[in-house]
């Protein structure tokens, strides 16, 4: 895959969200529609949502602060389509045991300010972004590296005992050891996420201006953010990745509306869009005809349980049957063919397609079934209050779907269910992170690497990052600690096989659908393509005179 990407929450009702991007497949029309001759220092424009927080590979998981991360940073690896390992900033990463791993880089790669990128830059920003003194919500995704805990004590308010994880050895200028504290056979495929990307000396200099103005080692360079309104990326001519840009430049367009951008895409006044509003979906392929995007990726959308609301934990915690119950009242064939218009495929489970592991039909508990619905909601003791809320944010274009998805659990069942509009998607993620979630909230997760794993571990893990709910099970974390240290990937992948099917006795969340992208772009560009993550592959755009 060219361009890696980093997994993400997602924004949109069509394009989810931490960070791998696969090749290709996306439509393109290689120029018929395009005026003019390709300008190779064109700049295309890209709809876009303001970022949540600043642009720190520590610290960014959701969708439209990974859009444009995708583009200032590379990482060691990432996918080919088959989801084999490709060497980007890395020349091998090896291991004999899958616990020790040696990374030796290409020689001659630069930062955006002209400095080396270098073993040490790795193993510096490994350090920072793990301790859990600089706050970065990511600092998770180093626990497999021995001497996490001393970085990231467990206990409020535990302080560091030092400054360097254990498991990280410079041994020259272009080659580093990591060392496990115990085997994880997909732990090569990890590193293509965007939290294992490499710093410069500079950003710790003022770590605060880094994050309003990234230095990279990617295919673009940082121009200019100006905030709720656009943020401006350039190719940086040094570049010595495989993908080098075939274009002058990104604006990411910030909108507030799926509507509206679709509206300016029409217009010419934006050339790209990742996404569309439900309203738009039935009309969209006439309106742009070679132009429109329908293309799967790797990615899923539940309705996830926030467990620390009062409504589950008192006065007892829920019983699974419960969610097990209003999964089942859940009429998604219908809701995908009406409202969704066939641009998402009910879910049978809890990986999405296109990774190592999907399973078809690995649980029946997404089947539609009032009188089993009913039955198992009376067994597990009934709905607290006989009501539900299911949370989103009203700027992704998912209140028709949740709206439906509600009226399908109300007819079925009798319990009463409404939406809780959040005006963006930063107050959705604010109100999820503040605990103030009170019943449901809609979660999109896109593949970080193309492994079971990712849509498991990741999400249902204890203190995870992606565990937005407080979800805890010291069951299911043993189960996952085994497939974790597995000899190797296809038994690892066998494992969390199992533990998926499992996953109905605990229902951590509610499995929907699968996603697709289903977007278009303007007569100015060709060589549009859409990765495995769903996001525009930026550096194959090319631009038209």
């Amino acid at each position: 895959m060219r361009g890696a990407k980093s997994a993400k929450w997602v924004t949109g009702a069509i394009i989810v969200a931490l960070a791998a991007t696969a090749c290709g497949g996306g439509k393109s029309d290689g120029g018929s529609d395009a005026k003019g001759a390709v300008d190779p220092n064109g700049i295309f424009s890209i709809e876009l949502g303001e970022p949540e927080k600043p642009l720190y590979t520590g610290d960014t998981m959701e969708s439209n602060g990974s859009a444009v991360m995708a583009g200032l940073f590379s990482t060691l690896v990432d996918y080919k389509a088959d989801g084999s390992l490709e060497m980007i900033n890395a020349e091998s990463v090896t291991t004999t045991d899958s616990k020790t791993w040696t990374v030796k880089l290409k020689p001659g790669w630069t930062f955006h300010d002209g400095t080396p990128v270098t073993a040490k830059s790795y193993v510096d920003a490994w350090n920072w972004n793990a301790n859990v003194k600089n706050a970065m919500g990511l600092n998770s995704w180093f626990a497999d590296i021995k001497g996490f805990e001393k970085l990231s004590p467990e206990g409020e308010g535990a302080q560091p005992t030092s400054d360097k994880l254990d498991g990280l050895k410079v041994v020259d200028e272009n080659t580093f050891t990591i060392e496990l504290t115990k085997s994880v056979p997909y732990f090569g495929h990890k590193l293509a996420y965007i939290v294992f990307a490499p710093l410069p000396e500079a950003f710790y200099k003022d770590t605060k201006a880094a994050g309003q103005k990234p230095i990279g080692n990617g295919p673009y360079k940082f121009k200019s953010w100006d905030h709720k309104k656009q943020i401006e990326i350039v190719r940086y001519d040094d570049y010595k990745g495989p993908n080098k840009a075939k274009n002058g430049g990104v604006v990411f367009k910030n909108y507030t509306t799926l509507e509206a951008a679709y509206e300016d895409l029409k217009s010419g006044n934006v050339d790209v869009l990742r996404q569309l509003a439900p309203k738009d979906l039935p009309v969209y392929r006439d309106d742009l005809g070679d132009r429109a995007v329908d293309q799967a990726y790797s990615a899923i959308q539940t309705v996830a349980v926030a467990f620390y609301a009062d409504q589950w934990k008192k006065p007892k915690p829920v019983d699974p049957k419960v969610i097990q119950g209003l999964s089942m009242a859940i009429d998604r064939a219908t809701i995908t063919k009406t409202v969704l218009q066939g641009t998402r495929e009910p879910a049978t489970g809890w990986v999405a397609k296109g990774v190592l592991g999907y399973q078809p039909n690995a649980v029946d508990v997404t089947k539609f079934d009032p009188a089993k619905a009913k039955e198992l909601i009376k067994a597990g003791g009934g709905v607290p209050g006989n009501k539900i809320s299911i949370q989103f944010n009203a700027d992704g274009g998912h209140k028709e779907w949740v709206d439906a998805v509600c009226n399908s659990i109300t007819q079925s069942t009798g319990v009463a269910c409404v939406g809780d509009g959040k005006p963006d998607f930063q107050a959705d993620l604010q109100a999820r992170k503040n605990k103030q979630v009170k019943s449901f909230y809609r979660s999109g997760w896109v593949l970080d690497y193309p492994v079971n794993a990712n849509f498991i571990s990741d999400l249902f893990r204890t203190g995870a990052a992606g565990n937005q709910g407080d979800f805890s099970n010291k069951e299911l974390d043993a189960k996952i600690a085994k497939a974790d240290s597995a000899a190797t990937l296809e038994e690892s992948v066998k494992q969390y096989q199992a533990i998926e099917k499992d996953l109905v006795n605990y229902m951590p969340s509610i499995p929907l659908w699968y996603y697709k992208v289903n977007a278009g772009y303007s007569e100015k560009v060709s060589g549009v393509a859409y990765g495995q993550d769903g996001d525009p592959i930026l550096t194959g755009v090319e631009v038209h005179k």
